[in-house]
Formats: C-alpha cells, structure tokens, sequence
C-alpha cells in the first residue's frame, strides 16, 4: 500500500498521519556521523507513521534510535533505491508492496535476513518466504467505497460486484485514480486483471467507461474531490475505489461514533496489498538494521500500526483497536496477482489501460 495506501483513508487518518510523522523522525545526523553506531535508519515512503511511545521502546530495548528518511510515494521510494542500491540512504527499507515486489527483488535491493517471530505470520502473506529478503509487515485491501447515505435516499441498491459496477443502474456513479500515478488505481486495475484474466479485463474496461466511470490523478482527489461521502464530501460520485479502512478512519473523526460508519466497502471488489521491510545491502548498520526489522514485526510495533497508518497487522496474534473490529470489514477472498506476473506485465496492462480509458 502506498500506500498504500495506503495506505490515507479519511480525514481523522489525515490528522493521525501528521501527528504520527512527526513522532516518527528521531535520531539526529550527529548520531549518524559518528559511524551511526547508535542510529538506525529507516528508508520509506511518506505515508510511514509510529507513535511517539513506539519508537521510544524501540530505542529503550536495543538502544538504537531510529532515523527516518522519506522519499515520497512507494513507487518514488523503491526507484530512488534501486538507483542507490549498493550504497543505500539507509539501513532498512519498509514500504514495498507486492505490486512492486519483483522489481526490488530482482534489483537485489535487500540482504538475506530471517526475522523473530516470523512464525506468527501466515504463509499467504510471506511472499519471499524461500529466501527471506523481505518481511511481510501490514497488509489491507483497496476496494469500492460507496456513501451509504446517498444510497439510501436515492433507494439504489448497493453495487456488490465488479459485474455491478457497469450496469446501467450505476453509470456515472464511480471514480477512481489513474492507474499509472496512483498506487490504489494500479490495485483496481490489478484486481480487474485477477477477476477476468488476460483476455478480459480490458473488455470490462471498455464497458466501465461507457458507464460513465470518472479517473483522477490520486486518492486524494478521488475521496475528498469527487467522492460524496468523505466526512460529508463535496462531490456527486458516491462510489470511489479507496481502502477497507475507510469506515473506521471516518467515524475516528466524530465525537460521537453511529451504529454504522457512513462510508461502506463493497468486499467483492477488493485487491490484496502487502508491505515489507527488508535489510538493506551495503547498510552501514547491519545489526541495528536487523534489530530494526525485528521490531517491526513484534506484538509492540504490529499493534500500533492500525491507528498509525490505518492499515492491518500481519501477526496472527496482533489486537485490532475497537474502532478497527466494529467498523471495519473483514474481507475475504481478495483477489491477488503473483508479483513476478505483475512485473512481466505492469507496464504493458497501464499502457493497455490508458489507451482504453483515457483516450
């Protein structure tokens, strides 16, 4: 998730993520300057949040602190370390997700390291499992996002489908970002391609732009733009592609929290997103690096992750916030694409896609 993604999904995620940021930059180039004996530092996206009290007990258990350096979007972040791969930014790397996994990989970004606890994550989300160079961290789902309220008044039933979605009933209903400049806009397209293979995604496409779907640069114009129902949204469009995580991060924002969040998810339409860190090769700091890692999977960090950077634990044993349980859906049966099938193919489905769809 670039996230993710990613991973930004609602106004009170905005807000969490600011205040999160800040926390998270700790260390100071003093440290690093003298040999960075007692700085780790963590390369990521921008989107990359902890709570201040997370980092502190990271520092108070191994005595490292952590230094964070981050590179705009996921896919900005993973090409400015493959430029410098060898003589990396940093130490560690979190923030690749599955959809640019073979690319990082086969640019031997990462160092081989097998981390604690690796046992309390399911096998479906260790992708690199043969060869541990990277290590699955969070996870979450990209899918349509509908306005419950606009649907109730206009007394249109809820699309469930993808087939849903280009039926007459919903045209002009949806928007959704552009697939070759927004992370959740290559997720739709993707889980499009997993839905109706090679030979017919680009005839659902065809049929979803005759239905009137709008495309946008990103996410966030997307939901706060055009989309009804972001925190009483100003636009017309009550279907937007977002996150599952959407519906908690919206009823974080008010005072009061309803029965129901008033932005719901349409499950069947959903796209796996995994991230991962992975040592860097060539960090300076090999053991704070691996320290690092290990942190980033045990029960302290996984824990805080969902209100940091409204995204979900890998670890099975991991306690979702209430807010997280009681709003969020649980989504089964998203659909996945191999990331060396999206490696062989990302390039040529984005230049398919735009001919369909923005011309």
């Amino acid at each position: 998730m670039s996230t993710i993604r990613r991973r930004a999904a609602g106004t009170a995620l905005v807000v969490a993520l600011g205040a999160a940021s800040l926390a998270a930059c700790g260390g100071g180039d003093d440290d690093a300057s003298r040999g960075g004996s007692k700085t780790v530092t963590l390369v990521s996206h921008d989107s990359f949040a902890a709570s201040k009290a997370v980092l502190k007990a990271f520092t108070q258990q191994t005595g490292y602190t952590v230094k964070v350096l981050r590179g705009g979007d996921a896919g900005a972040a993973v090409n400015q370390a493959v430029l410098s791969k060898g003589n990396p930014q940093g130490d560690v790397f979190f923030g690749v997700d599955n959809t640019l996994l073979s690319r990082a990989l086969d640019n031997g970004l990462f160092t081989p390291y097998e981390a604690k606890d690796l046992d309390k994550v399911p096998a479906a989300l260790q992708l690199d499992a043969a060869e541990h160079r990277v290590t699955p961290v969070d996870f979450g789902d990209v899918c349509v996002n509908y306005d419950r309220a606009w649907f109730a008044a206009h007394k249109v039933p809820v699309p469930q489908t993808f087939d849903d979605l280009v039926k007459p009933a919903y045209k002009d209903l949806l928007v959704t970002e552009n697939a070759a400049t927004s992370s959740p806009g290559l997720a739709f397209l993707l889980a499009t391609t997993a839905k109706y293979g090679d030979g017919g995604w680009q005839d659902y496409w065809t049929k979803l732009k005759a239905n009137g779907v709008q495309v946008v640069d990103g996410w966030e114009q997307a939901y706060y733009d055009d989309f009804s129902g972001a925190g009483g949204g100003k636009g017309d469009k009550p279907l937007v592609v977002s996150y599952a995580s959407s519906p908690p991060a919206e009823v974080l924002a008010l005072k009061e929290q309803p029965k129901e969040s008033p932005t719901g998810v349409a499950t069947a339409t959903c796209f796996r997103q995994i991230e991962f860190a992975g040592l860097l090769d060539g960090a300076k700091n090999t053991e704070g690096g691996k320290a690092l890692v290990d942190f980033l999977l045990s029960r302290t960090f996984q824990e805080d992750m969902p209100l940091s950077m409204f995204v979900n634990p890998v670890r099975d044993d991991a306690k979702l916030p209430e807010v997280f349980t009681k709003y969020a859906p649980v989504i089964s049966g998203s659909a996945t694409v191999e990331p060396k099938k999206i490696a062989a193919n990302r390039e040529q489905w984005v230049k398919t896609w735009s001919s369909l769809v923005l011309k």
